[in-house]
């Protein structure tokens, strides 16, 4: 079973807490897109980002000035949004650090690809961003996220169904991360994979309805909750009752697992 995320915009630098135990894998795609971004001239480079003078001026210079090999901090503790900090990986035990090693893959629109425990340095690139030399970030990756991600370098699925379950030779491939990110991967499944979204809203009007905040906190304390437990089927997932939401088995499938936050 695999588990995918988004990355965070927001990012920071701490190469005391916990160590990077490997580079990204496609460290030569992204020192293609760092070559790219140096290209750019400071407003073309703002008008990508599409943010105010102080972010672009600290991404610019992060651009200008960065080295992918040195002062790394590990993907999961870089990255400083809700989510992440819902996870709490800083203060995993190393049962919970080994599990998201193995299940969870971070993706990103500048490294491509994340183990958990990947050395990364802190940017701004969005995968929707319109990179004009390397084309759409969607071509520029191509498949290749799908096969990192879900199965692996030699082609087999490292997150495959277990045998006393007896289905198809296959990726079970749990879906964590929002629309942007999750179409890398959605454009390359097999027919034999599953791929299972989980959606945290709340009924409004008879309709399933996200609020983007708390959904962000529901994916990371989710994280935490299958590597706490251990969960290597999907059916574990079903069993999340934090931050009050609970599984809605009525408004459910096999495709789409819906949790509903609970009045009071």
């Amino acid at each position: 079973m695999r588990i995918i995320i988004s990355p965070a915009k927001k990012m920071n630098i701490d190469t005391d807490t916990l160590a990077p135990t490997g580079l990204p894998v496609f460290l030569k795609e992204t020192e293609q897109l760092v070559e790219w971004m140096r290209r750019l001239s400071y407003a073309e480079a703002k008008a990508l980002w599409k943010c105010n003078d102080k972010i672009a001026e600290q991404n610019y210079r992060r651009f200008q000035e960065t080295d992918l090999t040195r002062n790394l901090t590990p993907a999961v503790t870089a990255y400083e949004g809700i989510q992440y900090q819902y996870m709490a990986p800083a203060v995993f035990g190393a049962a919970e650090s080994e599990y998201i090693q193995e299940h969870l893959r971070i993706l990103s629109g500048f490294y491509g690809v994340l183990k958990p425990f990947d050395g990364v340095v802190p940017y701004r690139l969005e995968m929707q961003a319109k990179a004009s030399d390397a084309g759409d970030l969607y071509r520029f990756w191509g498949g290749k996220l799908y096969r990192e991600a879900v199965r692996g370098d030699k082609g087999n699925p490292p997150c495959r169904r277990t045998e006393k379950e007896d289905w198809r030779k296959g990726a079970v491939i749990v879906n964590l991360a929002s629309k942007e990110y999750s179409r890398c991967i959605e454009k390359y499944l097999q027919p034999e994979d599953a791929f299972i979204t989980v959606t945290f809203g709340e009924l409004a009007d008879g309709k399933v309805r996200q609020k983007g905040t708390y959904a962000k906190m529901a994916r990371g304390e989710m994280v935490r909750y299958l590597a706490e437990t251990q969960a290597e089927e999907p059916e574990k997932i079903k069993g999340f009752s934090r931050l009050g939401y609970r599984f809605a088995e009525e408004l459910s499938t096999e495709k789409e697992y819906v949790f509903l936050k609970q009045e009071g």
